[in-house]
């Protein structure tokens, strides 16, 4: 029985990505707050998973994360999957001035996924197979004036996977790297409350779901979501700042 394992448990998108692959499988979900996964375990559950198993992980508490990894993959292996979905969005109008809030982003959305992924980069490299699918945005391919604490994490990320891909590349281990746009959902739902309008091409949550999932099974290395954003940012880029620092989203 082959066995995926959700880092950020209670995370909608990794929940929606996990229920997609878990017929037949042992499905692990890593969060805070471990008992209390219900609705996500029986999401998982009514999916077909043959098992579904709570774990405590805090993303922030790196050191911690070797211990924890290794557990992981001791009780639970051949790990199959992993899914690094956790993360914040914060106050962007916050984390502009202050340095602690902006820090905090910094340090979940960046340094925390540098070291579980490079953590679980080394265990499937020793396992010799499996697949890391990391979560980037659509934020960090041009960071914007909007939130660009927040955007610069998810560059610094992209950036990252980008290499550790290549690095991979002939060990066995495959990770896919992830570009949505605006996901409606959990995570904005406080951001529209305030009156922010979804961004054009925005997506749910079981739309990132299905296209991550499909990307998977085709053994791809990354997926635009929606594909038609990949163009669109590719113009973008080519922007003068003068006019893309007035654009307002």
């Amino acid at each position: 029985m082959g066995t995926i394992v959700v880092f950020g448990g209670r995370s909608e998108i990794g929940v929606a990505t996990a229920v997609r692959l878990a017929a037949g499988k042992r499905v692990v979900l890593a969060a805070r707050r471990p008992d209390d996964l219900a609705a996500e375990t029986a999401a998982l559950t009514a999916a077909g998973a043959a098992e579904v198993v709570t774990v405590g992980f805090d993303a922030d508490d790196v050191a911690a994360h070797g211990d924890l990894v290794a557990s992981l993959f001791a009780d639970y292996g051949p790990i199959e999957t992993a899914v690094v979905a956790f993360g914040i969005l914060g106050d962007a109008a916050r984390a502009e001035t202050d340095v602690a809030h902006a820090l905090q982003i910094a340090h979940t959305d960046y340094y925390a996924q540098i070291s579980v992924i490079t953590v679980l980069a080394n265990a499937f490299r020793a396992q010799g197979s499996g697949t890391i699918i990391v979560f980037s945005s659509v934020a960090g391919v041009r960071v914007r004036r909007a939130n660009y604490v927040y955007g610069s994490t998810k560059a610094g990320l992209d950036g990252f996977a980008s290499g550790l891909a290549d690095a991979l590349h002939g060990s066995g281990v495959h990770l896919l790297l992830t570009r949505p746009g605006f996901v409606i959902g959990n995570m904005t739902r406080e951001l529209m409350a305030a009156g922010t309008t979804p961004a054009p091409m925005s997506v749910t949550a079981d739309q990132v779901a299905d296209a991550v999932v499909t990307a998977y099974r085709k053994g791809r290395g990354e997926v635009w979501i929606p594909g038609r954003l990949r163009p669109v940012f590719f113009g973008m880029r080519l922007l003068p700042r003068a006019i893309w620092r007035r654009l307002p989203r």
